[in-house]
């Protein structure tokens, strides 16, 4: 008898499955899998087994349009605590916190809610006067917050007081005609408070005196910030609820940021040649080939999260976050760059994570014919476990390409969703076994008695056997589900239960 290994390299095609299956009678089918589920009754089952053979039918991702949520940005200088005054806020840390000036880079989104009130809070980065480079980017997302805010709070270290900087600041909020909050942080006792006093001078009204650390405070500010904002926002666009979640995802700059900007068709996160820019993950609504999409940019995941330190560390936390609230993920690649063990450990990471997958090779005006050799062969070599993955050569920074992004997509998210009926399964598994029985192991044949898909969203079958099914049968099987069904684009998880006849 051969080996199951043998049926990964087994020529596939020489029966005529597919046209069996498209010609059987659904009738037909539905009475035998009847006879197969009774004869389950003569084996041991669990409640967790029935569950599984009552499971059924499957989420309507449908969209829906609400009305746009008011919208609240937290801005001032480097280090003076807005990220913490959104912990704060949130109830829970979101936002990456560090001592070190400049953590947050980009204008940052999350949802809030206070006293039944729900409102959008944006997190920005620190904003300085005369900044170059890279913090010339974060103080630039940080003005755009402030234009695309229905309130502002203008957060000022209390124990430090008033700035430069600071007044800088005030006489950019004074241009906008929106309310504005002063908000003096690091009070973190009540004899701190006559500090706070002097921020009476920048002449936005009443000091607030809170602490985002310990949270004395900030009930007051927003009971007064909440009360203000208006029902529907006059700059949002309306919420969307249920598009599809489309999470950024690679290593450190490899293009993410740079993708989403591309086809936000705006410069909604920060791109700098600095490895490591985004470290917040950046949630987005985009319409791209006709269709609204949530597109999550993420931090790059480096080589060991483990040994990463302060902000890369938590950074890499939320992409993991990220990541499972998510349902389809482009891992993009550096094609100018041979793919590494990195690379492939974050494709494992969307697998595990059970999402669909498509695979973006970036730079790809920047490939010349050397390299595209090698990239081929490196594609071959490690990649061959994915090959089922939609895959788009794209150019991240000309856009070159980005409209084939949306098929693929589609695509693979069409295949995350796709069903199989009980019947064509219990069909496709018994022409399957008749063409190529399990080995003998021991001198026995596990047999299949039942198999059902459990789930989709990844598409999750279980078999009911009397054994245990080798590893190269398991994958002989995912393989010809994949021929007869697609599956493109998506994982295919196959559990077994083995279960013993009842004792008489």
């Amino acid at each position: 008898m051969a080996d199951t290994d043998d049926f990964d390299d087994a020529a596939v095609g020489s029966d005529d499955l597919a046209e069996k299956l498209a010609a059987l009678d659904d009738a037909a089918a539905e009475r035998r899998t009847a006879a197969l589920r009774g004869g389950l009754d003569e084996y041991a089952l669990d409640d967790e087994d029935l569950a599984v053979l009552e499971s059924a039918g499957e989420d309507v991702d449908e969209i829906t349009y609400l009305p746009a949520l008011p919208v609240v940005a937290i801005v001032g200088r480097p280090n003076v605590g807005k990220s913490a005054l959104v912990n704060r806020i949130l109830g829970r840390r979101e936002a990456v916190v560090e001592d070190t000036p400049g953590v947050t880079r980009d204008r940052v989104s999350y949802q809030a809610e206070w006293m039944s009130r729900r409102f959008t809070l944006v997190d920005t980065g620190g904003w300085e006067p005369d900044a170059r480079g890279i913090d010339a980017s974060v103080a630039a997302q940080a003005e755009v917050a402030i234009d695309l805010a229905d309130a502002v709070m203008f957060v000022v270290d209390s124990n430090v007081g008033a700035t430069s900087t600071d007044e800088h600041v005030v006489r950019l909020l004074r241009k906008t005609n929106k309310p504005v909050y002063l908000v003096a942080n690091k009070v973190d006792d009540a004899r701190l408070e006559p500090q706070s006093a002097d921020l009476w001078s920048l002449g936005l009204g009443e000091p607030h005196p809170v602490s985002a650390l310990h949270g004395r405070g900030v009930a007051d500010l927003l009971d007064l910030v909440v009360g203000a904002l208006p029902e529907v926002s006059a700059v949002a666009k309306r919420e969307v609820g249920g598009p599809r979640r489309v999470a950024i995802v690679g290593r450190p700059n490899v293009g993410k940021s740079s993708l989403l900007n591309k086809a936000a068709g705006e410069e909604r996160v920060v791109v700098n040649d600095l490895a490591g820019t985004t470290r917040d993950p950046v949630d987005e609504q985009i319409e791209l080939g006709g269709k609204v999409w949530r597109f999550v940019d993420t931090a790059g995941i480096r080589r060991r999260v483990h040994l990463q330190q302060g902000a890369d560390f938590y950074a890499s936390l939320r992409t993991s976050a990220a990541l499972e609230k998510a349902e389809v993920a482009v891992v993009v690649l550096d094609v100018t760059q041979p793919i590494s063990e990195q690379d492939v450990r974050i494709i494992d990471l969307v697998l595990e994570s059970g999402r669909a997958l498509v695979i973006a090779y970036n730079k790809w005006d920047l490939l010349d014919d050397d390299r595209r050799r090698y990239l081929e062969r490196e594609i071959e070599q490690n990649l061959a476990h994915v090959d089922w993955a939609p895959r788009v050569n794209i150019s991240a920074k000309t856009g070159r390409h980005l409209e084939k992004l949306v098929p693929a997509l589609e695509l693979a998210l069409e295949s995350w969703d796709t069903r199989i009926g009980t019947g064509k399964f219990n069909a496709f598994l018994a022409e399957l076994v008749a063409a190529h029985p399990h080995p003998l192991r021991g001198g026995k044949q596990p047999r299949i008695l039942f198999g059902t898909q459990a789930s989709s969203r990844p598409p999750t079958f279980v078999l009911f056997t009397t054994g245990f099914l080798d590893p190269g049968y398991r994958r002989y099987i995912q393989r010809r589900l994949r021929e007869l069904y697609g599956f493109e684009g998506t994982p295919i998880v196959l559990n077994m239960r083995v279960r013993e006849r009842r004792s008489r």
